[in-house]
């Protein structure tokens, strides 16, 4: 993580039945729907028996995860990390990946991917530092770090079936379901890769059923039900992780969000290498309005050999992991598979389809005008080309969805390449 100062340049929980848990919770709903308590806005229906089935399947993977770990770290802030054998991790279980171990490194990564960063020899501490490493203490070799899912994690999801997934989209900015975006994007090309670095900010997030992020998409298929996405950046999410902390976040699916892919490490997908970094934990330190700026750079690119799709922090730093060529369709095919669409933003949820528009904040909650130390920015935006060489993303396009809400101005040039702000407040005056 980089640390920039004020000068301008644009340039162990204890574990309780979860099945007992979950009945009580919908019982409880249910009661309170019946005798008209509460606000008496709520819809209360028993869990399907489709619901209850993910729930089990939830509940045996998640026990299989704490089997598995050698040696369990609490953070500061409550989380519980299991150090988990990396071969037992959660990717493991994806029929297409049963029996594998993590692969070795690419022999090349993209060339001139130092270019636009801090240190070329980040450490996991400087390119992502993170709570629950504060106390010194870290994984074992050979293992990785799996943030433990909860109970309370679990009672907070709208759908146990689709817990740790993004709602279905029907076309690119997907407002139909109340997801908003300001975005930098390229199309009509073949991308095999993206590069940036984003400031991280404790965005305020309204509702636990809103979210705000901040991530690169790498994105290729149509938008009506096969497309391939491959996500990383930093969120906040109150229904996912309990709280209103940034947190580093992984995501992908092969059919448009519906029934394949998730958020870090909730179901068999991604393969984490990394043993001091944890997907899905809180990154401290964070920007503050008119003081330090603290970006991360993120490399996600495409290996020429073997096709997975990698996950690098920092300029020329520590690998987090892959994500399979066999997870995907279009991003897939080995050699080829490229991206036809990277983006680069920010979203955020609005659940207020009527009435006045929610107060969640995207970025810093500062839109883009005020510009540096105040408002979120990606910088050297860049993307992969055919031949595995990191470039500047030429003819970048700009769009927000609700420029009232939240919107994006950039730039080129200097230090910074190519570069924007972007964000808002949600509801203002401009944004009733």
């Amino acid at each position: 993580m980089s640390s920039c100062d004020g000068s301008k340049n644009p340039n162990i929980v204890p574990f309780v039945p979860f099945f007992f848990l979950l009945v009580v919770a919908f019982s409880s709903v249910s009661a309170s729907a019946a005798t008209g308590g509460g606000n008496g806005s709520t819809t209360a229906l028993l869990p399907s028996g489709q619901e209850l089935l993910g729930f089990k399947r939830i509940q045996a993977r998640l026990a299989r995860v704490r089997e598995a770990s050698v040696k369990t770290i609490r953070s500061p802030d409550g989380d519980v990390i299991d150090c988990v054998p990396s071969h037992l991790q959660p990717a493991f279980e994806h029929p297409k990946l049963r029996g594998q171990k993590p692969e070795d490194a690419p022999a090349a990564r993209p060339r001139n991917a130092d270019a636009g960063g801090a240190n070329v020899d980040d450490t996991e501490d400087q390119a992502l530092p993170q709570l629950w490493r504060s106390s010194g203490e870290s994984c074992p070799g050979g293992t990785i770090p799996v943030r433990r899912t909860t109970e309370g994690d679990l009672l907070r999801a709208s759908s146990i079936r689709r817990f740790g997934m993004k709602a279905a989209v029907a076309r690119r900015d997907s407002t139909s379901n109340g997801h908003e975006h300001a975005v930098g994007y390229v199309s009509g090309g073949q991308f095999y890769g993206a590069k940036a670095s984003l400031n991280v900010w404790p965005a305020h997030v309204s509702s636990p059923a809103e979210f705000s992020l901040s991530q690169i998409w790498v994105i290729s298929g149509s938008f009506g039900h096969d497309l391939n996405t491959i996500e990383a950046g930093w969120q906040v999410s109150p229904e996912l992780y309990g709280d209103n902390s940034p947190r580093f976040f992984t995501y992908w699916t092969n059919d448009a969000y519906q029934e394949t892919g998730c958020y870090n490490l909730h179901c068999a997908g991604f393969v984490q290498t990394n043993s001091r970094i944890a997907i899905g934990a809180a990154i401290a330190p964070i920007s503050s309005y008119n003081g330090h700026q603290y970006d991360i750079t993120l490399l996600i690119w495409k290996d020429p050999k073997k096709g997975h799709w990698w996950l690098q922090l920092g300029p020329a730093g520590p690998l987090v992991g892959y994500w399979p060529s066999a997870l995907f369709t279009h991003l897939g095919a080995q050699g080829r598979g490229a991206a036809n669409m990277v983006q680069f933003g920010g979203e955020a949820v609005n659940t207020r389809a009527s009435g006045s528009h929610t107060p969640t904040q995207m970025g810093s909650g500062r839109f883009p005008g005020e510009g540096y130390g105040r408002a979120a920015y990606f910088r050297n935006v860049q993307v992969v080309d055919w031949d595995n060489n990191l470039i500047p993303a030429a003819g970048l396009r700009l769009l927000a969805d609700h420029p009232g809400c939240y919107d994006i101005a950039g730039g080129n040039g200097g230090a910074w390449g190519t570069y924007f702000y972007y964000g808002g407040p949600g509801r203002n005056v401009r944004c009733p």
